[in-house]
C-alpha cells in the first residue's frame, strides 16, 4: 500500500516521527512561552536546563540507581530548585530592563553549563534505557508503533494542556497574569508576588527538565543536545506568538507533524523548513499566529 506514492510503512513511521519531535517542540516551546509571557524573560538557558534535566536522570540511574519513574519527579525539582538560585540571584535584576539583558544572561548561562558537562562528560554522549515497562511495540498493520515513542507523544500532550488549563483557567493562573501586569496592585491585596514570579521560572525550567527526561532514552544524552534544539524552538514559539501558551503548544505539534512529512516528499528542505514557515508567518502576521498586536 503506498500513500502519494510513498510505501504506508515509512509514510506512517515520518508522521510518528514528527508527532515525537512535536511533541517535544511543544513542551519546549510551551516553558519559553511561560517565561516569557508572565517574566518577560527571554530565556536562552532553556536549551541548557534541557540538557540538564537528561543528565540527572541519567547520573541517576548510573550512580544511583534511580529508575526512569522517579527522574520524570525528581529531575524537574532538581532543574526548578537551579532555577530558583538563578531567578533569585539574577533575573530578577533585570524584569524592568531591556529584553536583551535578559537574553544575554541566559545565553551565558547556557554557554557556562555547556561548557562544564563537555568538561566532564566529553561529547559522544551516553546512552539511556527505555524502561521495561514501555519496551518493545505493536504491530498496526500498516506500521510498527514502539510503545515508548507512543508514551512521549501522550505524556509530553497531557503535561502541554494541563499547564496551559492551569495558566489560562484557574484562579491561580489568573493571579499569576496579575502579578505580571500589576504587581503593586497584587502585593496590596496580600499575594508575594516575588515568590509567584520565583516559581513561574523554576515551573517553566522544570518542563524544559522533563522534556529532557522524555528524550533521554530516544537520544544520546549529551552536553549539546540542548543547543542543537533550542535554535528551532524559539522559531516555534516566534511562529505561534511570543508568550502564547497555546500557541506554543499547537504550533509546536503542528511544525513537527509538517517536519516529518517534509522528510518524505523533499528531504532535502527538512532541516530549513519551520524556519520557512517563520519567514511566511511573519510576513503575513509579525505577532505570530496566535500572537496579539502590540
Amino acid at each position: 500500500m503506498e500513500i502519494f506514492g510513498i510505501p504506508s510503512p515509512a509514510f506512517f513511521g515520518q508522521l510518528l516521527l514528527g508527532l515525537i519531535n512535536g511533541s517535544f517542540y511543544a513542551i519546549l516551546s510551551l516553558g519559553l512561552a511561560i517565561i516569557f509571557g508572565l517574566l518577560n524573560i527571554i530565556n536562552f538557558a532553556h536549551g541548557a536546563q534541557y540538557m540538564v534535566g537528561a543528565f540527572v536522570a541519567w547520573m541517576g540511574f548510573t550512580w544511583l540507581g534511580i529508575g526512569y519513574w522517579w527522574a520524570l519527579i525528581l529531575s524537574p525539582l532538581v532543574v526548578g530548585v537551579v532555577a530558583v538560585v538563578i531567578e533569585r540571584t539574577m533575573l530578577k535584576q533585570l524584569y524592568k530592563l531591556d529584553h536583551l539583558y535578559g537574553l544575554l544572561l541566559t545565553f551565558g548561562l547556557a554557554l557556562m553549563a555547556e561548557g562544564v558537562f563537555k568538561n566532564y562528560f566529553g561529547v559522544s554522549g551516553e546512552s539511556y534505557e527505555v524502561p521495561e515497562l514501555l519496551q518493545g511495540g505493536i504491530n498496526l498493520g500498516f506500521m510498527y508503533l514502539p510503545i515508548y515513542r507512543a508514551w512521549v507523544v501522550v505524556a509530553a500532550m497531557t503535561v502541554c494542556f494541563s499547564a496551559w488549563y492551569a495558566i489560562e483557567r484557574t484562579s491561580l493562573g489568573a493571579t499569576l497574569r496579575a502579578a505580571t501586569q500589576r504587581p503593586d496592585l497584587v502585593q496590596a491585596l496580600g499575594i508575594n508576588v516575588p515568590v509567584l514570579l520565583t516559581a513561574t521560572y523554576a515551573v517553566g525550567a522544570g518542563l524544559a527538565a522533563f522534556a529532557g527526561v522524555l528524550a533521554a532514552p530516544i537520544m544520546q544524552v549529551n552536553p549539546v543536545m540542548g543547543s542543537n534544539l533550542i535554535i528551532v524552538v524559539f522559531a516555534v514559539v516566534v511562529i505561534g506568538g511570543m508568550g502564547s501558551i497555546l500557541g506554543s503548544i499547537v504550533t509546536g505539534l503542528g511544525l513537527g507533524v509538517v517536519e516529518g512529512l517534509t522528510k518524505v516528499f523533499y528531504p532535502e528542505a527538512s532541516a530549513v523548513v519551520i524556519f520557512v514557515v517563520m519567514v511566511l508567518v511573519l510576513l503575513v502576521k509579525p505577532a505570530g499566529l496566535f500572537g496579539k498586536q502590540a
